[in-house]
Parts: structure tokens; sequence; C-alpha cells
């Protein structure tokens, strides 16, 4: 909650954010039981790891005509392994989940995105206090009941950005501009550098890349294409930067060479060092 708490300061969103701490983990269903008071009226569930332009309207025209109590957003993916398979029938009725499954389970492409549209009526069926999935729990549950419950399939990007790889992925999906979403800074090409940013004689920067606020480049730097570096970090005379994703506040010392890296927040890189396929955590 802090972080999301800085991130929104100073900024005219019109969200207004309330946070629920949990003492003990509920899972992703018992988490939202915890607030149901909250809704009373139909509501959108998304997961946290999610990245995604998806047209929530287009979700909730589709729950609504449905007469759905809950509609699962699934995504058709070439991946299959990591994520859960939901089977729908010709009209779009979840007729079967396969939360984990083997090779041998597969037979759909369509993966359970963690966006769900519900009713309030899906609290009867949860438990209070008490560890609930939607996946592995309620949906299993309101199938077995023979509720109406629907999967929407999306168009729109989404990719799960819970491991290193989609995290990576996503971000360099949004360089490429194959998501919609913001991207702070004065685009020239496939470049993004924010106009508080310092760049030190013959720096050379190319695209697709991002450079934030008030970063500073030492000169001769190279900063090659798919390079991130974010806010009030600092990267060194003669650095190298490739691929790599450079967390606020790092400092990347003179003489580093990254390639295929993620440097965590306020971390710092000793001069000379090279990485290549790395995470530092400071």
């Amino acid at each position: 909650p802090e972080a999301v708490t800085e991130y929104f300061a100073g900024r005219d969103t019109g969200v207004n954010l309330t946070f629920s701490k949990e003492k003990k983990l509920l899972g992703t269903a018992g988490a939202v039981k915890k607030n149901e008071n909250f809704f009373d009226d139909t509501f959108v569930v998304m997961s946290g790891d999610g990245l995604t332009d998806i047209n929530l309207k287009k979700a909730l025209e589709f729950h609504k005509k449905s007469k759905a109590l809950a509609t699962i957003v699934l995504k058709r993916i070439e991946a299959r392994f990591e994520y859960g398979i939901t089977v729908t029938g010709k009209n779009g009725r979840v007729e079967r989940f396969i939360e984990k499954p083997r090779w041998g389970d597969i037979f759909t492409n369509t993966v359970n995105t963690g966006i769900y549209v519900l009713e309030p009526e899906v609290f009867k069926y949860m438990p209070k206090n008490k560890f609930f999935d939607f996946s592995m729990d309620l949906f299993p549950l309101l199938l077995k009941r023979k509720k109406n419950i629907y999967g929407y399939v999306m168009e729109e990007y989404w990719t799960d950005i819970g491991n290193i790889f989609e995290y990576k992925k996503g971000i360099f999906d949004a360089l490429d501009g194959k998501i919609n979403i913001e991207i702070d800074g004065v685009k020239s090409g496939h470049k993004y550098v924010n106009n508080s940013a310092r760049i030190g004689k013959n720096v050379k920067i190319s695209g697709p890349c991002f450079v934030g606020a008030n970063v500073k480049i030492g000169d001769n730097a190279v900063i090659k294409p798919y390079s991130v570096i974010s806010k009030n970090a600092v990267i060194g005379n003669n650095a190298e930067i490739e691929r790599s994703v450079i967390w606020g506040g790092s400092r990347i010392s003179r003489g580093a060479r990254l390639s295929n890296t993620i440097v965590g927040y306020k971390s710092k890189i000793p001069a000379g060092m090279a990485l290549f396929d790395s995470i530092i955590m400071s």
C-alpha cells in the first residue's frame, strides 16, 4: 500500500484507493470475501500481476448478456503449460477447469487471465476467514452447483508478469507498442526520454528504450535496445546497458556492462563489473 500511495502522490488521477490488509493470507477469493460489504452490484476482480489493456466494457457487456453469475476472462496464447486452462462450450459457458495441466491434458489454448466479472451472489459460496481460491475452490464449486459461469475471450494484450521471463517480456512489449499503455517521456522514434534526464557527451542511445525522470547518464555511455532506466538512476561514464531493466535510484558505476539483467531499487553495481542474465537486488 505504501508503494502505491507514493506512486499516486501528487497525481490527479481521480482514483480513490482503499486498501485491505490481511493478517493471514486468505487466498484470491478469501481476500475479496473479506471486503464483501463494498460490493452491492456487478464488480470486477483483477489479479495484480497481470499486464493488460483490456476493454472492460466489452467484458461487462458479455457478462450481462450471458446472465452469468461469474465470467472468467480468457486469453488465447501459445505457451500453455504454465497457466490454468478453461474449457468452454460454443456459447461461452464454462464446462471444465484444469488449473495446472500436464502436457497430456492440454487440448485448448484459452487460459485464465485472473480477471473476473462477478455478481455479489458469489459471496454466498465463499467461507468467511478461510483460505479460498477462485480457480481451485470457488469456480469448481459453482460448476458443481450448475451455476452460470461463462468464459469471455479477450482480444487485447495480456501477459502474466508474475515471473521474471514474463516481466521482461511485458516491458519489452510495451516498448514495442504491443500494449496500449502510457509511457512517460518524450518519444523520438522508438526512444522514450524524460525531459529531466541529463545526458553526457558522446552518449549513444538506441531504441526501443526508456530513460526516466532525473536519470543521469555519464559521458561515452552506450544504451542499447530494450534498456529501461528508471527515475533517479545514475549510469556512469563508459557504462554499457543492453536488454536490462534498471530500477529507480540505482547506480551503475563507470565502465560496468549489463546485458539481460534486472537491477533492483537503489542497488549499486561496482565499476568495471560485467553482468549477464542476472538479477541484482540490494
